[in-house]
């Protein structure tokens, strides 16, 4: 994916060199540390020269530093097996793709696990592409599908009959109730205009037009996300964009792999685009306010937009009670938007640490995700990156970070593939956040070019260990792994409990390509507890930012209530915690998305069942 006359990989060429650098100054490194250590000796030899005192020499027992060896740590026996066909999901993406090689071919579409109906199980929504207006080889076009879940995990397509049977480029997805009615609305991000659903009684309603939320006409929005980001109450939409894309000025752009065919393009060849950010008013419409509020970035020299942005983390990352974005760029550097708290952000990734990787260098980044995995202050962002860039692991306290992907294990595995999807999810139920990761790459022929590269490729689940371990994730082999590790174009990704057994089961889309739905067939024994928040106090019902803090076994485990992970996706609402093989909870403290705090009792908690929490009143 390069322009014609260069290396079949820029990201690599980046690497050589930069191997190049660190060799040099490896070397010169050694070569001062040789010559400061004959100096010393010449020194002390000077020194003691001619003294004529006679030496005492006290002899001592030398013992070697304490060596702290890890417990070795046990991988759980956990396989994942694909239900799709097998539960009613039949659903096929459409890119669009018939050899033009137009880059939102090969970027994909995102899924959300939602409750639309209010039954208590997890429906599932994947979203579609469709072919491209000169295209008429498709007659109707194919439009997102919804599957309703009965409760066991089966599914029947309801698309037409709640009325989502709409055709248009969709990629991401961001669920959440924008009008504190109960039920979850939709906006659905595209290249082109947007979309937004209001969930009725008698369906979905499309209200984007009243609402004021389409955006530009040939924008290109990647994975929307739902927050309240100046608590009022209600929710507000973040929509990143990623380049400025037409398909006309892709046709005109000769992008070859091999010095003949037409290849995808890098993004390095378009300009960046600036994020959309919609203000709910309250009152069913939106205003829309992102320059206003500080959210777009520009080039001082250019002018020209900086963001090429693929996904984006709501969280609060410094605990002052506001919620900030985290917003992974593709090829320029990560943004962190810190929420001043008075209706602004102002853009402070590269102060803190997450704008670049360990080398100091922009990547090619994804899906992300951000976590307590290590059940104490210390927070973890994960961002997938590009192949023969390891998917970057920052490691901090909520206000300085750093990249710590090799020393946490992650960071060889990942070097070689290509990934999108991103999350934190305890799979094992052991109490610590495990890491997934969905990988695909962008060409078809890219093993012609790049004899270790492969199209499909397998996911990636990797097992938090504890952190008495010398590293605290392990990746879980391909023969533990079962259908997970299926060589696939992933891109989007997501997980709910569609069974109702209590474990995360997980989604992944395919670019062209159908879906893998993995259930998980744990059977470890380990106790877990589902909650759900429902906050009436707010229009924010959902309780979108809240945290819950779970203490059992003297370890308290720190969750977020927000569905926006991975990559264009949309994860379920109820927090799911696990204990292995503790039996008892000591306490639950929920932290509203307003700063109020709330204990809750546990001795209407009973383990291994899921529970609804309902805000009490101030």
């Amino acid at each position: 994916m390069t322009e014609p006359g260069h290396s079949p990989d820029p990201h690599l060429d980046e690497e050589v060199q930069n191997d190049e650098i660190i060799g040099v100054v490896f070397w010169r490194s050694i070569t001062v540390v040789s010559v400061v250590a004959g100096l010393a000796v010449l020194i002390w030899l000077l020194m003691t020269l001619g003294d004529d005192d006679e030496e005492v020499v006290i002899e001592k027992s030398i013992e070697a530093p304490e060596v702290l060896v890890p417990d070795l740590a046990v991988l759980p026996d956990v396989g994942f097996t694909d239900v799709a066909s097998s539960s009613g999901v039949d659903f096929m993406h459409e890119s669009g793709a018939r050899g033009q090689k137009l880059l939102p071919e090969t970027m994909g579409s995102g899924a959300a696990f939602l409750d639309y109906d209010n039954d208590g199980d997890q429906d599932l929504l994947l979203i579609n592409g469709m072919p491209w207006p000169d295209d008429p080889s498709s007659n109707p076009p194919p439009t997102m599908v919804l599957y309703a879940n009965d409760g066991t995990g089966q599914f029947e397509d309801v698309t037409s009959q709640v009325g989502l049977d709409e055709a248009f480029y969709g990629t991401g997805v961001a669920v959440g109730d924008i009008d504190g009615d109960g039920r979850r609305d939709l906006f659905i991000g595209a290249v082109g205009p947007d979309r937004l659903y209001r969930n009725t009684p008698d369906g979905f309603v499309d209200i984007t037009s009243s609402a004021g939320v389409s955006g530009g006409q040939g924008e290109w929005t990647s994975s929307p996300a739902m927050l309240d980001y100046d608590r009022d109450g209600d929710l507000d939409i973040f929509a990143p964009t990623y380049v400025q894309w037409s398909a006309l000025k892709d046709r005109a752009l000769n992008f070859t792999l091999n010095g003949t065919d037409r290849a995808y393009g890098p993004p390095k060849q378009y300009e960046g685009s600036q994020p959309y950010f919609y203000r709910n008013r309250g009152d069913g419409t939106f205003e829309e306010v992102a320059e206003e509020i500080g959210l777009h970035v520009v080039n001082p020299s250019t002018g020209v937009p900086v963001g090429k942005s693929l996904a984006v983390a709501p969280i609060d990352l410094d605990r002052d009670g506001w919620m900030d974005l985290l917003v992974a760029n593709d090829t320029t550097r990560n943004f962190l938007y810190r929420n001043l708290g008075d209706g602004t952000f102002e853009e402070i990734g590269t102060m803190a640490g997450v704008a670049y990787d360990d080398r100091g260098q922009a990547t090619g980044a994804m899906g992300i995700d951000v976590a307590h995995y290590r059940n104490d202050e210390t927070l973890g962002i994960g961002i997938g990156n590009f192949a023969n860039e390891m998917t970057s692991f920052y490691v901090g306290d909520g206000q300085l970070f750093s990249d710590e992907a090799i020393l946490e294990g992650i960071g060889s595995p990942t070097r070689p593939l290509l990934s999108f999807g991103l999350f934190f999810l305890d799979y094992d139920l052991d109490g610590r956040l495990d890491l997934f990761q969905t990988n695909g790459h962008l060409e078809e022929e890219i093993s012609e070019i790049q004899s270790s590269q492969r199209y499909r490729q397998p996911a990636q689940l990797f097992w938090n260990a504890g952190p008495d371990q010398a590293a605290c994730f392990e990746i879980v082999p391909p023969e533990t792994a079962g259908d997970l590790v299926t060589p696939i174009v992933g891109r989007g990704a997501a997980f709910a409990d569609i069974d109702a057994d209590g474990d995360l089961d997980m989604v992944i889309t395919q670019a062209g390509d159908r879906p893998l739905l993995l259930r998980n067939d744990q059977s470890l024994g380990h106790h877990w507890l589902r909650l759900r928040l429902v906050d009436s106090v707010s229009a924010n019902q959902d309780a979108i930012g809240a945290w819950i803090e779970v203490k059992a076994g003297g370890v308290v485990q720190r969750r977020q209530v927000m569905p926006t992970r991975s990559y264009l996706s949309q994860v379920e609402l109820p927090v799911t915690f696990g204990f292995g093989e503790i039996d008892q909870i000591d306490s639950v403290k929920v932290i509203w998305p307003d700063g109020q705090e709330q204990t809750v009792g546990v001795d209407g908690l009973t383990l291994d069942q899921s529970h609804t929490i309902r805000r009490s009143s101030p």
